[in-house]
């Protein structure tokens, strides 16, 4: 049975090409972006009503973006292994559960203003339910998942720093762009895109890396 074990092990591994699952996310990320701009709270909503079937299928990239920033947390777990610290790998992985927590509630609440829009568009814009789900959108992307990805990349930039998990300039990297967020307060407008940039920047490099090792095992 003990001999089994490493067997089991290899066979569980993260598969080689996992990197991919933090690229796939980045790219999402990047086009749910365009609806954090147009649904701030301070618009009049005229995002509704020219371009809300836009936002209902940039909305539909969220469960990806998702299943895809798992996946990447799986990934930075699997090349961490035995190094792993229990303080930093929890706020690492409870930030990074949380802000995918508050991602998908404000994409249900921007889902729920579209539908109500579509289902029901004379004085809707006008309405304080509409100003309240803007401002409760605004509110749970802007402040509380914002901050959750800062915590989520200064936690792994420490591991990175720490154990060399990760290479030293995406630690540094991922210092720099919490700070930006951290300071940027309720209104991150474009800073909001460096949490993407950043972990499409470290999933290119794990590909590369991983790629490059397997070019190299099947050399010797």
């Amino acid at each position: 049975m003990k001999q089994e074990t490493p067997l089991i092990r290899a066979q569980l591994k993260t598969p080689r090409a996992a990197g991919v699952a933090g690229i796939v996310f980045s790219i999402a990320e990047l086009v749910v972006f365009q609806l954090l701009v147009r649904a701030d709270p301070r618009e009049t909503g005229a995002w509704l009503r020219t371009s809300s079937n836009e936002v209902s299928l940039a909305l539909s990239f969220v469960p990806f973006a998702g299943i895809a920033f798992l996946w990447f947390i799986g990934v930075l777990r699997d090349r961490l292994g035995d190094l792993e610290d229990r303080f930093f790998a929890t706020v690492f992985l409870g930030s990074g559960l949380v802000f995918l927590a508050l991602l998908f509630a404000s994409a249900a609440v921007a889902e729920g203003i579209v539908l109500t829009y579509t289902a029901q568009p004379e004085g809707f814009v006008d309405s304080a339910a509409f100003a309240f789900g803007c401002a409760l959108f605004h509110e749970l992307i802007n402040l509380y998942a914002v901050k959750m990805a800062s915590v989520f990349m200064i936690s792994t930039s420490v591991i990175g720093l720490r154990t060399g998990f990760t290479p030293r300039w995406s630690a540094y990297l991922g210092f720099a762009c919490a700070l930006l967020l951290l300071l940027s307060g309720r209104h991150t407008g474009w800073f909001f895109m460096v949490f993407p940039v950043w972990v499409l920047l470290a999933s290119v490099y794990i590909l590369v890396e991983n790629l490059g090792r397997s070019s190299r095992t099947r050399s010797n």
